[in-house]
Protein backbone atom coordinates (compact mmCIF):
# COMPACT_ATOMS: atom_id res chain seq x y z
CA UNK A 1 0.00 0.00 0.00
CA UNK A 2 1.10 3.39 -0.81
CA UNK A 3 0.32 6.98 1.54
CA UNK A 4 0.78 9.65 -0.39
CA UNK A 5 2.67 11.73 2.59
CA UNK A 6 2.51 15.93 2.69
CA UNK A 7 5.89 16.24 3.78
CA UNK A 8 7.72 13.51 2.09
CA UNK A 9 6.35 12.26 -0.41
CA UNK A 10 5.00 8.50 -1.32
CA UNK A 11 5.89 5.97 0.73
CA UNK A 12 5.63 2.10 0.41
CA UNK A 13 4.38 0.66 3.37
CA UNK A 14 2.36 -3.10 3.87
CA UNK A 15 -0.97 -3.90 5.42
CA UNK A 16 1.38 -5.45 8.43
CA UNK A 17 3.81 -2.19 8.79
CA UNK A 18 0.68 -0.06 8.71
CA UNK A 19 -1.25 -2.20 11.43
CA UNK A 20 1.99 -1.57 13.55
CA UNK A 21 2.45 2.04 13.22
CA UNK A 22 -1.85 2.14 13.47
CA UNK A 23 -1.67 0.63 16.94
CA UNK A 24 1.49 1.89 17.86
CA UNK A 25 3.26 -0.42 20.02
CA UNK A 26 6.64 -0.67 21.04
CA UNK A 27 7.54 1.14 17.32
CA UNK A 28 4.94 4.61 18.21
CA UNK A 29 3.27 5.43 21.41
CA UNK A 30 5.19 3.45 24.46
CA UNK A 31 9.06 5.06 23.81
CA UNK A 32 7.12 7.88 22.38
CA UNK A 33 6.05 8.83 25.85
CA UNK A 34 8.63 8.13 27.47
CA UNK A 35 10.93 10.38 25.54
CA UNK A 36 8.46 13.29 25.90
CA UNK A 37 8.44 12.33 29.51
CA UNK A 38 12.29 12.95 29.86
CA UNK A 39 11.95 16.14 28.01
CA UNK A 40 9.91 17.65 30.20
CA UNK A 41 13.68 18.87 32.28
CA UNK A 42 12.79 21.01 35.02
CA UNK A 43 15.73 24.08 36.21
CA UNK A 44 16.51 22.22 39.30
CA UNK A 45 18.39 24.99 40.72
CA UNK A 46 21.30 22.28 42.32
CA UNK A 47 24.24 20.57 40.88
CA UNK A 48 23.52 16.93 41.17
CA UNK A 49 26.31 15.17 42.96
CA UNK A 50 25.54 11.91 41.07
CA UNK A 51 24.73 10.86 37.72
CA UNK A 52 22.75 7.65 38.42
CA UNK A 53 21.09 5.32 41.03
CA UNK A 54 21.70 1.44 41.27
CA UNK A 55 18.74 0.76 43.86
CA UNK A 56 18.68 -3.20 45.31
CA UNK A 57 15.41 -3.50 47.14
CA UNK A 58 15.63 -6.53 49.41
CA UNK A 59 11.67 -7.30 49.09
CA UNK A 60 10.42 -8.81 51.81
CA UNK A 61 12.00 -6.97 54.65
CA UNK A 62 15.59 -7.84 55.20
CA UNK A 63 17.32 -9.15 59.00
CA UNK A 64 18.83 -6.18 60.11
CA UNK A 65 19.65 -8.05 63.32
CA UNK A 66 21.97 -10.58 60.89
CA UNK A 67 23.58 -8.30 58.62
CA UNK A 68 24.31 -4.72 59.22
CA UNK A 69 23.43 -4.02 63.16
CA UNK A 70 24.69 -7.64 65.00
CA UNK A 71 23.87 -7.95 68.85
CA UNK A 72 26.38 -10.50 70.17
CA UNK A 73 26.17 -9.18 73.90
CA UNK A 74 22.18 -9.86 73.96
CA UNK A 75 20.35 -12.79 74.94
CA UNK A 76 20.51 -15.55 72.86
CA UNK A 77 16.87 -15.55 71.65
CA UNK A 78 18.02 -11.40 70.34
CA UNK A 79 21.09 -12.15 68.88
CA UNK A 80 20.90 -15.53 66.96
CA UNK A 81 22.78 -17.86 65.57
CA UNK A 82 25.29 -15.66 63.25
CA UNK A 83 28.89 -14.06 64.46
CA UNK A 84 30.01 -10.75 63.57
CA UNK A 85 33.16 -10.09 61.90
CA UNK A 86 35.20 -7.48 61.66
CA UNK A 87 35.30 -4.82 58.40
CA UNK A 88 37.66 -2.61 57.04
CA UNK A 89 36.12 -0.18 59.23
CA UNK A 90 38.05 -0.14 62.99
CA UNK A 91 34.76 -0.82 64.77
CA UNK A 92 32.38 -1.27 62.23
CA UNK A 93 31.16 -4.99 62.47
CA UNK A 94 28.53 -6.95 60.08
CA UNK A 95 27.57 -10.31 59.65
CA UNK A 96 30.12 -13.44 59.63
CA UNK A 97 28.37 -14.07 56.23
CA UNK A 98 28.89 -10.61 54.33
CA UNK A 99 32.73 -11.43 54.13
CA UNK A 100 33.62 -10.31 50.77
CA UNK A 101 31.35 -6.79 51.20
CA UNK A 102 33.06 -6.55 54.93
CA UNK A 103 36.06 -5.75 52.64
CA UNK A 104 34.46 -2.50 50.88
CA UNK A 105 32.62 -1.49 54.10
CA UNK A 106 35.70 1.60 53.94
CA UNK A 107 33.14 2.97 50.82
CA UNK A 108 29.92 2.57 52.40
CA UNK A 109 27.79 4.25 54.77
CA UNK A 110 25.61 1.86 56.91
CA UNK A 111 22.04 3.77 58.49
CA UNK A 112 21.39 2.18 61.48
CA UNK A 113 18.42 3.80 62.83
CA UNK A 114 15.44 4.13 59.99
CA UNK A 115 11.90 3.65 60.93
CA UNK A 116 8.15 4.33 60.08
CA UNK A 117 5.04 2.97 60.93
CA UNK A 118 3.93 0.63 58.88
CA UNK A 119 4.64 -3.53 60.39
CA UNK A 120 1.82 -5.59 58.73
CA UNK A 121 1.29 -4.49 54.82
CA UNK A 122 4.46 -5.52 52.14
CA UNK A 123 2.82 -3.60 50.05
CA UNK A 124 2.22 -0.34 52.17
CA UNK A 125 5.79 -0.55 53.77
CA UNK A 126 7.37 -0.97 50.30
CA UNK A 127 5.57 2.20 49.32
CA UNK A 128 6.56 4.39 52.14
CA UNK A 129 10.02 3.19 51.50
CA UNK A 130 10.76 4.03 47.66
CA UNK A 131 8.71 7.00 47.75
CA UNK A 132 8.68 8.58 51.67
CA UNK A 133 5.22 8.84 51.92
CA UNK A 134 4.15 6.96 55.03
CA UNK A 135 0.25 6.35 54.56
CA UNK A 136 0.23 3.37 57.76
CA UNK A 137 -1.64 -0.13 56.74
CA UNK A 138 -3.19 1.46 53.34
CA UNK A 139 -2.20 -1.81 51.16
CA UNK A 140 -3.27 -3.10 47.84
CA UNK A 141 -1.81 -3.33 44.58
CA UNK A 142 -0.12 -0.24 42.24
CA UNK A 143 -2.38 2.76 41.34
CA UNK A 144 -2.63 5.32 39.35
CA UNK A 145 -2.66 7.91 42.13
CA UNK A 146 0.09 6.49 43.97
CA UNK A 147 3.42 8.88 44.46
CA UNK A 148 5.78 8.11 41.41
CA UNK A 149 9.47 5.58 42.10
CA UNK A 150 12.21 7.54 42.24
CA UNK A 151 13.60 6.27 38.99
CA UNK A 152 10.37 7.94 37.45
CA UNK A 153 11.24 11.04 38.71
CA UNK A 154 14.75 10.88 38.41
CA UNK A 155 14.51 9.81 34.20
CA UNK A 156 11.86 12.32 33.31
CA UNK A 157 14.02 15.41 35.53
CA UNK A 158 17.53 14.23 34.53
CA UNK A 159 16.93 12.94 31.29
CA UNK A 160 19.80 10.57 30.14
CA UNK A 161 22.57 12.04 27.67
CA UNK A 162 22.37 9.06 25.33
CA UNK A 163 19.86 7.51 23.79
CA UNK A 164 19.18 4.67 26.49
CA UNK A 165 16.05 4.02 28.57
CA UNK A 166 16.62 6.47 31.88
CA UNK A 167 14.48 3.91 34.23
CA UNK A 168 14.98 -0.13 34.30
CA UNK A 169 13.39 -2.23 36.55
CA UNK A 170 14.12 -5.77 37.30
CA UNK A 171 13.85 -9.13 37.61
CA UNK A 172 9.93 -9.08 39.07
CA UNK A 173 7.35 -6.37 38.59
CA UNK A 174 7.44 -7.94 42.87
CA UNK A 175 3.58 -9.23 43.71
CA UNK A 176 2.06 -8.44 47.35
CA UNK A 177 2.04 -12.41 47.85
CA UNK A 178 2.08 -15.04 45.41
CA UNK A 179 -0.69 -14.33 42.72
CA UNK A 180 -1.04 -10.96 44.55
CA UNK A 181 -0.91 -7.45 42.76
CA UNK A 182 1.84 -5.65 41.92
CA UNK A 183 3.21 -3.63 44.77
CA UNK A 184 3.08 0.14 44.43
CA UNK A 185 6.61 2.40 44.57
CA UNK A 186 7.84 0.52 41.35
CA UNK A 187 6.07 3.10 38.48
CA UNK A 188 5.19 6.36 37.17
CA UNK A 189 2.14 6.69 39.25
CA UNK A 190 0.55 10.30 38.85
CA UNK A 191 3.30 11.24 36.47
CA UNK A 192 1.73 8.98 34.34
CA UNK A 193 2.76 5.57 32.29
CA UNK A 194 5.02 7.04 30.30
CA UNK A 195 7.30 7.26 33.55
CA UNK A 196 6.93 3.71 34.13
CA UNK A 197 10.06 1.69 34.15
CA UNK A 198 11.33 -0.82 30.93
CA UNK A 199 10.58 -3.91 33.34
CA UNK A 200 12.94 -6.35 32.39
CA UNK A 201 11.30 -9.60 33.37
CA UNK A 202 13.30 -12.49 31.86
CA UNK A 203 16.16 -14.21 34.04
CA UNK A 204 19.54 -12.35 32.66
CA UNK A 205 21.66 -15.75 33.68
CA UNK A 206 19.74 -17.33 31.61
CA UNK A 207 21.03 -19.02 27.99
CA UNK A 208 20.54 -16.74 25.24
CA UNK A 209 19.08 -13.73 26.97
CA UNK A 210 18.83 -10.54 25.45
CA UNK A 211 15.45 -8.03 25.03
CA UNK A 212 14.94 -8.39 21.21
CA UNK A 213 12.03 -5.78 21.69
CA UNK A 214 15.26 -3.20 21.60
CA UNK A 215 16.37 -4.27 17.96
CA UNK A 216 14.20 -4.46 14.80
CA UNK A 217 12.67 -7.84 13.73
CA UNK A 218 15.64 -9.77 11.34
CA UNK A 219 13.49 -8.73 8.31
CA UNK A 220 13.41 -5.45 8.75
CA UNK A 221 15.43 -3.92 6.83
CA UNK A 222 17.04 0.12 7.22
CA UNK A 223 14.79 1.53 4.40
CA UNK A 224 11.59 -0.05 5.80
CA UNK A 225 12.67 1.46 9.16
CA UNK A 226 13.32 4.89 7.67
CA UNK A 227 9.88 4.70 5.69
CA UNK A 228 8.49 3.89 8.93
CA UNK A 229 10.23 6.86 10.48
CA UNK A 230 9.12 9.12 7.72
CA UNK A 231 5.52 7.77 7.75
CA UNK A 232 5.43 8.39 11.82
CA UNK A 233 6.84 11.83 11.28
CA UNK A 234 3.80 12.53 9.15
CA UNK A 235 0.86 11.08 10.65
CA UNK A 236 1.82 11.48 14.23
CA UNK A 237 0.15 15.17 14.88
CA UNK A 238 -2.99 13.33 13.65
CA UNK A 239 -3.31 11.31 17.08
CA UNK A 240 -5.73 13.17 19.14
CA UNK A 241 -3.98 11.40 22.26
CA UNK A 242 -0.74 12.82 21.53
CA UNK A 243 -2.05 16.54 21.11
CA UNK A 244 -3.31 16.63 24.40
CA UNK A 245 0.37 15.71 25.57
CA UNK A 246 2.87 17.90 23.67
CA UNK A 247 2.68 20.61 21.29
CA UNK A 248 2.34 19.27 17.36
CA UNK A 249 5.81 20.61 16.30
CA UNK A 250 7.56 18.56 18.91
CA UNK A 251 5.45 15.07 17.87
CA UNK A 252 8.35 14.42 14.62
CA UNK A 253 10.80 14.71 17.26
CA UNK A 254 9.30 12.50 19.60
CA UNK A 255 9.11 9.97 17.04
CA UNK A 256 12.49 10.57 15.43
CA UNK A 257 13.93 9.48 19.31
CA UNK A 258 11.46 6.64 19.50
CA UNK A 259 12.71 4.63 16.31
CA UNK A 260 16.69 6.16 17.44
CA UNK A 261 16.04 4.42 20.36
CA UNK A 262 15.49 1.22 19.14
CA UNK A 263 18.01 0.87 16.91
CA UNK A 264 20.57 2.69 19.31
CA UNK A 265 24.28 0.53 19.75
CA UNK A 266 24.41 1.80 23.68
CA UNK A 267 20.51 0.50 24.43
CA UNK A 268 21.10 -2.58 22.71
CA UNK A 269 24.75 -3.55 23.85
CA UNK A 270 23.67 -2.66 27.48
CA UNK A 271 22.03 -5.84 27.70
CA UNK A 272 24.37 -8.47 26.15
CA UNK A 273 25.70 -9.60 28.89
CA UNK A 274 27.79 -12.12 27.67
CA UNK A 275 30.13 -9.40 26.30
CA UNK A 276 31.01 -9.77 30.05
CA UNK A 277 33.97 -11.94 30.92
CA UNK A 278 33.21 -15.24 32.07
CA UNK A 279 35.11 -14.65 35.43
CA UNK A 280 33.20 -10.90 36.14
CA UNK A 281 29.74 -13.06 35.55
CA UNK A 282 30.86 -15.54 37.91
CA UNK A 283 32.24 -13.23 40.73
CA UNK A 284 28.66 -11.51 40.87
CA UNK A 285 26.96 -15.21 41.19
CA UNK A 286 25.37 -17.08 38.41
CA UNK A 287 22.05 -16.67 39.88
CA UNK A 288 19.16 -14.24 38.27
CA UNK A 289 19.80 -11.50 41.02
CA UNK A 290 23.43 -11.03 40.60
CA UNK A 291 23.01 -11.19 37.19
CA UNK A 292 20.79 -8.52 37.78
CA UNK A 293 23.19 -6.28 39.66
CA UNK A 294 25.92 -7.00 36.65
CA UNK A 295 22.72 -6.04 34.46
CA UNK A 296 22.52 -2.79 36.19
CA UNK A 297 26.09 -2.14 35.95
CA UNK A 298 26.25 -1.85 32.36
CA UNK A 299 22.89 -0.22 32.08
CA UNK A 300 24.31 2.75 34.30
CA UNK A 301 27.68 2.99 31.62
CA UNK A 302 25.57 3.10 29.38
CA UNK A 303 23.85 5.89 30.21
CA UNK A 304 20.25 5.01 32.51
CA UNK A 305 19.68 7.25 35.05
CA UNK A 306 18.22 4.43 38.28
CA UNK A 307 18.22 0.57 37.39
CA UNK A 308 16.19 -1.01 40.19
CA UNK A 309 16.69 -4.43 41.31
CA UNK A 310 13.53 -6.02 42.97
CA UNK A 311 14.99 -9.16 45.28
CA UNK A 312 11.96 -11.17 44.81
CA UNK A 313 9.09 -12.45 42.62
CA UNK A 314 6.50 -11.87 45.80
CA UNK A 315 6.58 -10.41 49.26
CA UNK A 316 7.08 -13.55 50.65
CA UNK A 317 9.37 -15.57 48.82
CA UNK A 318 12.80 -14.24 49.78
CA UNK A 319 13.80 -11.57 52.70
CA UNK A 320 10.42 -12.34 54.28
CA UNK A 321 12.05 -14.45 56.78
CA UNK A 322 9.14 -15.55 59.40
CA UNK A 323 10.43 -19.13 59.30
CA UNK A 324 13.80 -20.77 58.82
CA UNK A 325 15.66 -17.31 59.01
CA UNK A 326 19.04 -18.63 59.72
CA UNK A 327 19.07 -21.00 57.17
CA UNK A 328 18.15 -19.08 54.90
CA UNK A 329 20.25 -16.38 55.27
CA UNK A 330 22.90 -18.42 55.41
CA UNK A 331 22.48 -20.74 53.07
CA UNK A 332 21.14 -18.50 49.74
CA UNK A 333 20.41 -14.44 50.81
CA UNK A 334 23.49 -13.36 52.12
CA UNK A 335 26.14 -15.30 50.00
CA UNK A 336 24.22 -14.19 47.18
CA UNK A 337 23.84 -10.63 47.95
CA UNK A 338 27.28 -10.58 49.35
CA UNK A 339 28.64 -11.85 46.02
CA UNK A 340 26.89 -9.34 44.05
CA UNK A 341 27.08 -5.90 46.10
CA UNK A 342 30.73 -6.44 46.48
CA UNK A 343 31.42 -7.29 42.75
CA UNK A 344 29.40 -4.55 42.10
CA UNK A 345 31.42 -1.92 44.31
CA UNK A 346 34.50 -3.88 43.26
CA UNK A 347 33.43 -2.70 39.31
CA UNK A 348 32.49 0.53 39.65
CA UNK A 349 35.59 1.68 41.81
CA UNK A 350 37.80 -0.07 39.35
CA UNK A 351 35.92 2.05 36.21
CA UNK A 352 36.56 5.40 38.30
CA UNK A 353 31.81 5.86 38.40
CA UNK A 354 31.44 4.88 42.26
CA UNK A 355 31.70 8.65 42.83
CA UNK A 356 29.11 9.42 40.67
CA UNK A 357 26.95 6.14 41.17
CA UNK A 358 24.56 5.72 44.19
CA UNK A 359 24.54 2.46 45.26
CA UNK A 360 21.65 1.64 47.77
CA UNK A 361 21.05 -1.61 49.24
CA UNK A 362 17.54 -1.36 51.31
CA UNK A 363 13.77 -3.33 51.96
CA UNK A 364 10.78 -2.17 53.35
CA UNK A 365 11.28 -2.82 57.21
CA UNK A 366 13.73 -5.21 59.42
CA UNK A 367 12.89 -8.33 61.09
CA UNK A 368 12.21 -8.72 65.30
CA UNK A 369 14.72 -8.65 67.81
CA UNK A 370 13.23 -11.94 69.19
CA UNK A 371 13.53 -15.11 67.22
CA UNK A 372 10.17 -16.69 66.58
CA UNK A 373 9.00 -20.61 67.67
CA UNK A 374 9.64 -21.64 64.06
CA UNK A 375 13.67 -20.45 64.23
CA UNK A 376 12.42 -16.70 62.01
CA UNK A 377 11.89 -13.28 62.52
CA UNK A 378 8.97 -11.25 62.12
CA UNK A 379 8.58 -7.84 60.78
CA UNK A 380 9.84 -4.83 62.42
CA UNK A 381 9.23 -1.44 61.28
CA UNK A 382 10.64 0.44 64.21
CA UNK A 383 14.20 0.27 63.86
CA UNK A 384 16.03 -1.05 60.62
CA UNK A 385 18.84 -1.04 59.09
CA UNK A 386 20.53 0.47 55.21
CA UNK A 387 23.42 0.52 53.12
CA UNK A 388 24.74 3.35 51.18
CA UNK A 389 27.67 3.95 48.92
CA UNK A 390 29.22 6.57 46.49
CA UNK A 391 27.27 9.45 44.98
CA UNK A 392 28.30 12.22 46.92
CA UNK A 393 27.89 10.08 50.00
CA UNK A 394 31.12 9.99 52.89
CA UNK A 395 32.45 6.88 53.21
CA UNK A 396 33.25 4.51 56.17
CA UNK A 397 30.77 5.57 58.49
CA UNK A 398 27.63 4.85 60.57
CA UNK A 399 24.25 6.94 60.96
CA UNK A 400 22.20 6.54 63.88
CA UNK A 401 22.17 3.80 66.13
CA UNK A 402 20.01 1.13 67.67
CA UNK A 403 18.82 -0.14 71.27
CA UNK A 404 20.63 -2.86 72.79
CA UNK A 405 18.61 -5.43 71.12
CA UNK A 406 18.02 -3.55 67.93
CA UNK A 407 14.13 -2.39 68.64
CA UNK A 408 14.52 1.03 68.68
CA UNK A 409 16.58 3.87 67.16
CA UNK A 410 18.56 5.38 70.23
CA UNK A 411 20.33 8.14 67.86
CA UNK A 412 19.71 10.19 65.12
CA UNK A 413 16.48 8.00 64.16
CA UNK A 414 15.56 8.86 60.47
CA UNK A 415 12.64 8.04 58.54
CA UNK A 416 12.32 6.87 54.89
CA UNK A 417 11.47 10.15 53.41
CA UNK A 418 14.79 11.65 54.91
CA UNK A 419 16.23 8.10 52.96
CA UNK A 420 14.28 8.95 49.93
CA UNK A 421 15.09 13.04 50.36
CA UNK A 422 18.79 12.13 50.66
CA UNK A 423 18.81 9.69 47.17
CA UNK A 424 17.34 12.82 45.49
CA UNK A 425 19.48 15.20 46.57
CA UNK A 426 22.57 13.46 45.76
CA UNK A 427 21.12 13.04 42.32
CA UNK A 428 19.95 16.99 41.94
CA UNK A 429 16.51 17.22 42.74
CA UNK A 430 15.12 18.90 46.21
CA UNK A 431 12.70 16.93 47.68
CA UNK A 432 10.03 19.48 47.97
CA UNK A 433 10.17 20.20 44.37
CA UNK A 434 6.65 20.63 42.91
CA UNK A 435 5.55 18.30 40.17
CA UNK A 436 2.11 18.45 37.95
CA UNK A 437 -0.19 14.96 37.50
CA UNK A 438 -1.74 14.72 33.80
CA UNK A 439 -4.62 17.18 35.11
CA UNK A 440 -1.95 20.01 36.06
CA UNK A 441 -2.43 19.02 40.09
CA UNK A 442 0.62 19.86 41.91
CA UNK A 443 2.51 17.83 44.08
CA UNK A 444 5.58 18.32 45.92
CA UNK A 445 8.02 14.75 46.26
CA UNK A 446 8.53 14.38 49.76
CA UNK A 447 8.33 18.13 51.29
CA UNK A 448 8.60 16.34 54.71
CA UNK A 449 12.07 14.71 53.92
CA UNK A 450 15.49 15.96 55.23
CA UNK A 451 18.70 14.84 53.51
CA UNK A 452 21.04 13.65 56.22
CA UNK A 453 23.32 16.13 56.47
CA UNK A 454 25.63 14.06 58.08
CA UNK A 455 26.52 11.41 55.49
CA UNK A 456 26.73 14.22 52.63
CA UNK A 457 30.30 14.20 51.38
Amino acid sequence: MTMISPCQGPVRLSRRELLQIGTIGIWGLALPDVLRAAARNTRLGQAPKADSCILIFLNGGPSHLDMWDMKPAAPAEIRGQFKPIATTVPGIQVSEHLPRLARWMHRCTLVRSVHHSVNNSHAAAVYVGLTGHDRGELGGGAKPTDYPAIGSVVGMLRPPPNMVMPFVSMPYITAEGAGGPPQPGFFGGWLGRSCDPLFVLRDPNASGFGMPELAPAPDVSPSRIEARKRLASCVGASQGDWAMQAPPQDMGMFQSKAFDLLTSPAAQKAFQLEREPLPVREAYGRNIYGQSVLLARRLIEAGTRVACISWAPDANATWDTHGGNFTKLKGTLLPQLDAAVSSLLNDLVERGLLKRTLVVVMGEFGRSPKVNRDAGRDHWNFCYSLLLAGGGLKSGTIHGASDKIGARPSQCPATPADIVATIYDRLGIPANLELHDRQHRPYQLVPWGNPIREILA
